[in-house]
C-alpha cells in the first residue's frame, strides 16, 4: 500500500497537464483534481461530433469542483442534476492520487459509470475515488461521457457511438497526462458497472482502444448491442416525438433537455414496438452500443473468441440477484403472476425450448423466481459469464466472481441485487443512492467485505492477480464475495447449462 501523499506545496497541489497547469485540493492525504476538461464542449458546431481535443489555457486552472453532467434521461431524478445550461463543459475528468509526480508510477484505475447508456455522471457521491486511491495506492480516474441521444442515438450526419468515442478520448487523455498525477500509463485498468461494464466489454472489441489499457474489470455486464438498422429506427422514433428527422441539421439546435425528454418518451412506450424492436423493447432499452462494423466491428464475445483481448487481463463478475432491484422498482416483488413469468421465459430464454429448460433446471421455482432468473441471466449474468468463457477459450486470462452477500437495506428484501457492488467497490458505504442498499450505519461485515473487494481490485490493477485462480472451462472456479468469501465452482450451473450455446447476437430490427 502506498503511503498517503504529503502536502509539500501547501494547501493546493498543482500539476502540469498537457493543456496547462491545474490546481487541485488535498482531501485526507489524497490529491484531488475535479472537472478537468478532456475535450471541447460538444455544443454548437460540435454538437453530435466526435470529441475534439481541448484547447490549452494560460495560467493556473482551478480543478476544485466537478464539471456539469451531460444531458440526462429523467430516471431516478438525475435530470434535475443537469439543468445548469450556463456551463456546457460536459466532458470532464476527475483524478484522485495518493502520490503526485512522474516518478510515482502508480497503477491507474479508470472508472466508467453505468446508467443504461441513458443516465449517469461522475459527480455522484458513490463514485468518489478518495478511499479507493488512498487505501489501494492507486490513481483513480472518473469522467463524464455523453449518454442518451447525445451519446448513443443514431443520427444521420453524425458519427455513431459518440459516448464510446468520449471514453476513448478519456483513455487517450490518461495516456498523455496521468504520469503527472503519479500514474503509470503502462498500467491502466478500465473498470465499470452495468452499462459501464458493457462499455468496458465494448472497448475490448474496439480497434482504436488497443494499447490504451492492459487490464479490465467488468461488473455486471449489460449485454445489449444494437444493429445500425435498429439504432436508426429508434433514433427516428425519438426525433419524431419532436416532429423532426433524425439528422444533425434538424436536431443540432434542439435544447438538450427536450432531446432527453424525447428519448424518455420513446423509452416509456417501447413495449408497443416489441414486434419491431424485439427483446430490448420488452426491457425498455432505447440506447446501447451499435455494432457498426467500423468503430465496433463485432460484439465483445465474438472479439474475445477471436483472440482480440488475449493479452488483456480480465476480471468479471455479477451479483446473484441482479433483477431483484428492478422488480422492486416496478412494484412486483412477490407479485409476479404465472402469466408474467411465462411471458418473460418466452421472450428472453434462449432457443425454442428455453422456457422448458428453465422449468426443468429450476423445478422448485415459482413465478417470481423464474421471472427474476431469466431477466437476470439475459441482461447481466450470462453476458458477464460468457465474456470470461470467450476470453479463457481463446487462451486469455479471466478471473470471475459473484457477489452473494445480501443487501441489508430495505429489510433485506433485495438480496444481492444489481448495483450493490458499487459502494463496496469504492468503499463509500454511507453516501449516494446505492448506499441505501447497505442500510443505516454500515455494519462491520459490510466494511470488511468492502475492504476485501477493494483489495482484490487494486491488487488486480497492480499485477493482474486478484487473489483467486483464473477461470477455465473445466473447474470453472470463481470467487464468491459474502460474509465468508470462498472460492468454488461457478454456482449458477443450471443457468450456465441453459445458456451454454447462446451467442449473444446483435439486436436486430425485426420488421420494416
Amino acid at each position: 500500500m502506498t503511503e498517503p501523499a504529503s502536502e509539500p506545496s501547501g494547501p493546493w497541489p498543482e500539476v502540469r497537464a498537457q493543456a496547462g497547469v491545474l490546481r487541485g485540493s488535498w482531501e485526507a492525504g489524497v490529491a484531488v483534481f475535479r472537472g478537468i476538461p478532456f475535450a471541447e464542449p460538444p455544443v454548437g458546431s460540435l454538437r453530435f461530433a466526435a470529441p475534439r481535443p481541448v484547447r490549452g489555457w494560460d495560467g493556473v486552472r482551478a480543478a476544485l469542483s466537478y464539471g456539469p453532467p451531460p444531458p440526462q434521461g429523467g430516471h431516478f431524478g438525475v435530470a434535475a442534476l443537469s439543468q445548469d445550461a450556463a456551463d456546457e463543459d460536459w466532458l470532464t475528468v476527475n483524478v484522485w492520487s495518493p502520490e503526485l509526480g512522474p516518478g510515482a508510477g502508480l497503477p491507474v484505475l479508470v472508472w466508467i459509470h453505468g446508467g443504461a447508456y441513458t443516465i449517469g455522471m461522475s459527480s455522484l457521491p458513490e463514485y468518489d475515488g478518495g478511499r479507493l486511491a488512498r487505501d489501494g495506492g492507486v490513481v483513480v480516474v472518473t469522467f463524464n461521457y455523453r449518454v442518451g441521444l447525445e451519446g448513443f442515438g443514431q443520427i444521420e450526419g453524425a458519427p455513431g457511438n459518440r459516448g464510446l468515442l468520449d471514453q476513448l478520448a478519456v483513455l487517450e487523455w490518461v495516456r498523455d497526462n496521468v504520469r503527472a498525477f503519479g500514474g503509470d500509463p503502462d498500467r491502466v485498468t478500465v473498470f465499470g458497472q452495468s452499462a459501464g461494464a458493457g462499455s468496458v466489454a465494448t472497448l475490448l472489441a474496439m480497434p482504436r482502444a488497443a494499447g490504451l489499457f492492459g487490464r479490465a474489470i467488468a461488473q455486471s455486464v449489460q449485454g445489449t448491442f444494437f444493429s445500425p438498422e435498429l439504432a436508426a429506427d429508434i433514433g427516428a422514433a425519438c426525433a419524431a416525438e419532436l416532429g423532426l428527422r433524425p439528422t444533425v441539421a434538424d436536431l443540432s439546435t434542439v435544447d438538450p433537455a427536450r432531446l432527453s425528454a424525447a428519448g424518455d418518451a420513446v423509452g416509456a412506450k417501447m413495449a408497443q414496438w416489441a414486434e419491431r424492436w424485439g427483446q430490448v423493447a420488452h426491457r425498455s432499452i432505447p440506447f446501447s452500443p451499435v455494432v457498426d462494423g467500423e468503430a465496433l466491428p463485432v460484439t465483445p464475445w465474438q472479439a474475445l473468441a477471436d483472440g482480440t483481448g488475449r493479452d488483456i487481463d480480465l476480471l468479471v463478475g455479477h451479483t446473484r440477484d441482479e433483477q431483484r432491484l428492478f422488480t422492486a422498482l416496478d412494484g412486483m416483488l412477490g407479485q409476479v403472476t404465472q402469466e408474467q413469468a411465462a411471458t418473460a421465459l418466452h421472450v428472453f430464454a434462449p432457443g425454442e425450448d428455453g422456457a422448458r429448460r428453465y422449468r426443468d433446471g429450476y423445478p422448485a421455482a415459482g413465478p417470481d423466481e423464474l421471472y427474476e432468473l431469466v431477466h437476470s441471466d439475459w441482461l447481466f449474468r450470462m453476458p458477464t459469464l460468457h465474456l470470461a468463457q470467450a476470453q479463457a477459450a481463446a487462451g486469455g486470462r479471466a478471473h470471475v466472481y459473484e457477489l452473494t452477500w445480501p443487501a441489508p437495506g430495505m429489510g433485506g428484501a433485495l438480496g444481492a441485487c444489481h448495483g450493490l457492488d458499487v459502494p463496496l467497490t469504492f468503499g463509500n458505504l454511507d453516501r449516494g443512492q446505492p448506499a441505501v442498499l447497505i442500510g443505516e450505519g454500515p455494519s462491520p461485515q459490510a466494511a470488511a467485505l468492502s475492504a476485501r473487494m477493494r483489495a482484490a481490485w487494486t491488487a488486480f490493477a497492480a499485477h493482474g492477480d486478484p487473489g483467486w485462480p483464473a477461470y477455465d472451462g473445466e473447474q470453472r472456479l470463481v470467487q464468491l464475495f459474502d460474509t465468508r468469501p470462498q472460492v468454488t465452482a461457478y454456482p449458477e450451473e443450471a443457468s450456465r447449462l441453459i445458456w451454454q450455446d447462446h451467442t449473444f447476437p446483435v439486436a436486430p430490427l425485426i420488421g420494416r
